[in-house]
Parts: C-alpha cells; structure tokens; sequence
C-alpha cells in the first residue's frame, strides 16, 4: 500500500495540475484536426468512388469499403498535422491569455512545458510508425483488389436497368424496371444464340434471379408470362407462350487477382529491408525498395520535430492577435510531406541517392526548427518570424487606409490596425524627433 502511494506521489509531482491543463489544451483542437483533415481528403475521393462504383454497376457499400482502407493513407499527413496544430494552438492561448507569462515568471522553462506535448508525440510516433509501416501496405492492397474484384464482377456487379448487357457474348439480356433492392425485375428481354446459329427471342412481363445449388457457376432467371421466339437457320421461327419458364444463365470465369508487392507502396517495412539491402535483388528494385523505405521513416522521425515547431510559431506579438503562425505551421507541414513524395519518387527512378533525397530536407528543415526554437526558449525577445510578423502588420495598416477599418474586420486582425495607444506612442516620437531637430538647428 504504501508503494502504491509512493508511485501515485511520483506521478503527481512528474504530471501536474499545469500539465493537464496543457494536456486538456491540447487534446481538443489535435483530435478535431485530425478528424477534419481526414474527412475532408475522405470527402474529395468519395464522390469519385461513388461515380466509379455507379459506372462499373457494383453494390453502394463498396464505396465505403474502399473509404476504409484510404484512411490509413490520410492518417499519415493527418496525425502530424494534428499533432502541431493542436500543441501550436494551445500554446497560442496560453500566450494571448498570458498564462505563458505567469509560467514562464515562476520558472517553467518552454521545455518543461513540453513535457506532456512529448508523451503525446512519442504515442502518436508509434501509432505513424505502424500505419505507414505495416497498415499502409495493406491497405493500399486491399484498395487495389477491390477495384480488380469491381471491375471483374467478382461482388455482384447489378445488371445495369434500360441498358443491354452483354454475358459470356452470347447473351444480351435488358431490364425496364427493378424493384426491392433488384429481387423483383420487370419488363425483361433477353436474346441467346448458340454455335449452330439458333438464336431464342425470350420477352416476360416479370422475373427473378435465383442461385443454383448444384452449380454455383450458373444462376436461374425465372420469367413470368412471357414468349419464346425459337429461330433456327432452316425453317419457320417456332413461338411459345409461357406462365413460367427457368432460364440458366451461366456466370463468366473469374479471374484471380494478382499477389501482393507489384508495387514497392504494398510492402511492410520488414520486406523492404530484405528487398532494398539484398545482393538477390536487382538494382532498380533495391534503390526503389530504399525510396519507399526512406520515405516512410523520415515521415515518421519528422514527427519529433513538430513541437518545437508548434511553439516557435504559436507566439504572436505582444498586444496582437495574429494567427501569421498558423497559417505558416500548415504551409510547412503540407510543403514538406509534398517535398519527401517528390524525393521518394525522384529516388525511385535513380535519379538521386534516396538517402540524400529523404534526409537531406529533413536535415535543413530541422536546423531551421532548432534555430526558431532557439530564438524563442532562450533569446530575450526573440522572435523567429518577426520580419513575417512586421510585414504582415505593415499589409494589414495599408489595407485599413486604402479600404478602411470597418470592411477589414474579421479579416485582418485587431492588433494589425494599431491601437490608439501605439498612435499616441507615434505622435509622441514624432513630436520628440521634432524637438531635437529644433534643438540642433538652434544650437
């Protein structure tokens, strides 16, 4: 009991009441982030999927099958930029509402405040590092045999209403009208020639499909009060009236999708390390193997970089509002992982070493975050992006004269205009550059 209360003790004094604050911060914009991202790529495929499903006559929740297996892809940029959104805008309130101040007054460090940033960075580090690792491939695979199985008539392609459908080309076979989600059929044509140059002219009124026992590869259209036309090379067409009459149709031969790894996306990370450092392998899938490899993981190391980059750009001015660091933080995070595809296809092909061409970006985009951070955590006043933040400022005073200030509300921020205190303060160092002129010219 008393090691029980021991450890609780410890994990008071390593998580506290400050750090769940910031955790509380934090978790709320990160998981609205992440969900909006993801649905928001989710929504730009959907209708695409839709129309793809429609043309190809496949049931609708194919559609949502393949969404499935696209979110494993989406996570990959939408984690990350979770991830610094969420820790920028948190530290972004502490800083407007200056409880980063009073932090900062009673000794806290900008990285001790990390502190619970980084327990969420290392959970999210190795939830990436298993999706893009192992989930990905899979799922990219997956993506891929559906489509295969679509397109084949492997999930039950419908048979397309008020079109003629061509099966095995030996049948041409249309429906008028469909009812009870395709059980009920009306309005059905369907005309069958064989080798001998028999060809049978079947109409009924109504019909249904049903599934044959003895033999899976043929199903039974039963037609209801209809006519078989029988025409024959030689000789009269024979007619037949019917009330019911059962007709086999025989399903195409399914073709077997391919195996996985026609692509270097669909292989784990274990597979690439064999493919990509074995003399076995042949040259261009070693080096395409190492691309794909390469990409995966300075995707995921990246992600350590974040926070650091969340803080130095979540600090706006003092007596400013400006959300110049949030735009910039998204600009980055898209900028780079645009950068690493680029490289990773670049490398792919031969055309530069996949090492350089992964790690060198990372390289220079991680020096620039330690240097923001620097000029942040430990030079007084220091402000990384103080030149963007100063001409952001100078825009928005321009817009306000040539516009007003009325019509730019909501779109440049308050502290941009300048207050009426900063124009007392210009008027007042106008006036005392006046007066020493005055003073000069005198003397």
């Amino acid at each position: 009991m008393q090691s029980l209360h021991n450890r609780v003790n410890l994990l008071s004094r390593f998580i506290t009441a400050a750090d769940r604050y910031i955790f509380r911060l934090t978790i709320v914009p990160m998981v609205g982030v992440f969900v909006l991202a993801a649905s928001l790529l989710m929504l730009e495929q959907m209708l695409r999927l839709f129309e793809f499903v429609s043309a190809e006559g496949g049931p609708i929740n194919v559609v949502f099958r393949m969404l499935m297996n696209l979110i494993p892809e989406y996570a990959g940029l939408s984690i990350p930029l979770g991830l610094l959104l969420g820790v920028l805008l948190a530290f972004r309130k502490l800083a407007t509402s200056s409880e980063l101040d009073v932090m900062r007054a009673v000794g806290w460090s900008y990285t001790r405040l990390l502190r619970v940033p980084y327990l969420l960075t290392f959970g999210l580090v190795a939830l990436n590092f298993a999706i893009v690792g192992y989930i990905q491939p899979r799922a990219h695979f997956d993506y891929q045999e559906l489509q295969f199985e679509l397109r084949s008539g492997a999930l039950g392609a419908s048979i397309k209403v008020g079109e003629f459908n061509v099966i095995q080309d030996r049948m041409a076979l249309r429906i008028e009208g469909s009812q009870d989600e395709g059980r009920q059929l009306d309005g059905i044509f369907a005309r069958l020639a064989d080798d001998d140059g028999q060809v049978l002219s079947i109409s009924a009124r109504h019909g249904r499909f049903l599934a044959n026992r003895e033999d899976r590869n043929t199903i039974i259209l039963r037609l209801v009060d209809g006519t078989i036309v029988h025409e024959v090379p030689e000789g009269p067409p024979r007619v037949l009236s019917f009330t019911q009459h059962d007709l086999p149709i025989d399903l195409p031969a399914l073709e077997q999708f391919r195996e996985r790894g026609e692509s270097e996306r669909e292989y784990l990370l274990p597979e690439l390390l064999e493919i990509g450092w074995s003399e076995e392998s042949s040259a261009e899938a070693r080096v395409a193997s190492q691309a794909v490899f390469n990409y995966r993981m300075v995707e995921v190391v990246m992600m350590l970089m974040l926070p650091l980059l969340a803080v130095s750009l979540a600090i706006p001015p003092k007596r400013s509002t400006s959300a110049l660091g949030v735009f910039l933080s998204i600009i980055i995070v898209v900028a780079y992982h645009k950068i690493n595809q680029y490289g990773s296809e670049v490398a792919a092909i031969g055309q530069l070493d996949p090492f350089l061409a992964l790690w060198g970006p990372f390289a220079v985009l991680a020096a620039m975050i330690f240097w923001m951070y620097y000029q942040v955590a430990f030079v007084p006043g220091g402000r990384p992006i103080g030149f963007l933040e100063k001409a952001y400022s100078k825009i928005g005073r321009a817009l306000s004269k040539l516009f007003g200030r009325n019509r730019l509300k909501g779109v440049v921020p308050e502290g941009e205009f300048g207050t009426e205190d900063d124009l007392a303060m210009q008027q007042a160092e106008l006036a005392e550059r006046g007066a020493l002129q005055e003073g000069r010219g005198a003397a």
